[in-house]
Order: structure tokens, then sequence, then C-alpha cells
């Protein structure tokens, strides 16, 4: 079996998952920026195994009046006004982060992307905060429902700390890079992709009893 006689559209019900995580100066939404903006596409390849495509990412310029929690800066390291993060302004992110996506979603022939985060009602949340700051309106994204991957790691690992279910899975982990949006998001997308193609494996033996 190949991708074209099961494209992506049929597996998750019309949607496409793109991991997110987002690095912020603080927890709330509509008072603290978001600082960095990392996106993973992931897709079938030849095997039918789900897998990494794309990986894009973005440093943001705090928005005018943002309120930054020096504690959240502290437990990231973000230096949020460094010159050398090469930031620009959140509308100008997004736009730049969604343009990828939206292809991919038209190239899957899906309808829509579906935020895939390890507790992404947090991750979500900001994405639409900055989406109303920057009046954009047509998001590729899913405005409510995603897909958690703490939730997933507990089922399939026993483990819902992003780290230690990653460690779980077989896969390598760096806490020295831990906490940058782009390093979390792909290993966020390793870990959903090991527990989606895991799952199909279980399932093919099962058809195949």
């Amino acid at each position: 079996m190949n991708a074209k006689k099961q494209p992506i559209n049929e597996r998750f019900r019309g949607y496409l998952p793109v991991i997110v995580d987002i690095e912020t100066a603080g927890f709330n939404p509509k008072k603290n920026p978001l600082l960095e903006i990392a996106a993973i596409v992931v897709e079938y390849n030849e095997d039918m195994q789900l897998t990494i495509t794309e990986s894009h990412s973005k440093a943001i310029i705090p928005f005018d009046n943002a309120e930054l929690d020096q504690a959240a800066l502290d437990f990231t390291g973000i230096k949020p006004f460094h010159p050398f993060r090469m930031a620009i302004a959140e509308k100008t992110a997004l736009q730049e982060i969604f343009k990828p996506i939206k292809e991919a979603v038209k190239r899957n022939e899906c309808t829509r992307a579906i935020l895939v985060g390890h507790n992404p009602a947090f991750d979500l949340s900001f994405l639409n905060a900055a989406l109303h700051r920057s009046k954009i309106k047509r998001s590729p994204f899913h405005p409510f429902s995603s897909f958690d991957t703490a939730t997933l790691g507990g089922l399939a690992y026993g483990q819902t700390v992003l780290a230690k279910a990653a460690k779980k899975a077989g896969l390598e982990w760096d806490n020295n890079k831990a906490h940058s949006a782009l390093y979390d998001a792909q290993q966020t997308a390793e870990l959903f992709c090991g527990i989606v193609n895991r799952w199909q494996a279980l399932s093919n033996l099962e058809e195949h009893k």
C-alpha cells in the first residue's frame, strides 16, 4: 500500500496534523507576548509511515504594551530584545508560518490543519489571541479542536511529561535544547508520529489474525 491509496485526509477526518509549540513571556495570552512559534508538518511516506516532512519556526517581537514575566523568561532563557534573535512582528510571523501549512493542507486534500501539541490548550489559546491582535481572519487551524500528546503519551507509554514520554518512546532528549519552540515541536512530532505508527502496526496485526 502506498500513500496515494490512503491519503492522510482519510486518516484524521479531513484534518492535517501540524505539530505546534509556542514559547511565551507568561501564562496570560492577552497580556503576555508570544516569543517563538514552531510548526512541524507530518505526512505519510511511501511505506504509510507518518513522518516529519517540514519544519518552520519564527522568533517574534513582543507586541506593543505586552507584559513580560521575568520568571517565564528565566525558564525559557529567551531574551526578547536581543538583536541576534532576528525576531519579526507577530502578524508577519504568523503569515509566514501559515503559508507552508496552507500549502500542505491543499497538497493533502485536507479541509484544514489541526493543532497537535503537548497540553495544546496553552498553545491554542496564545495562537488565537495572536490571531485576534493581528486581525488575521483565515487561520489554517481548527479554532478549538486539537490533538494532545500528553494524553497520547499517557496512553501509549504511561508518561505525560514530554521529556519522559520521549525517552520512553526511545527518543533522545537534550535538556539544554528544551524550551526552544523548534526543539520541543520536533520532539513532540516524533512522539506523535511514533504513537500513530505504532497504533497502525497493531491494527494491521489484528486485521491479519
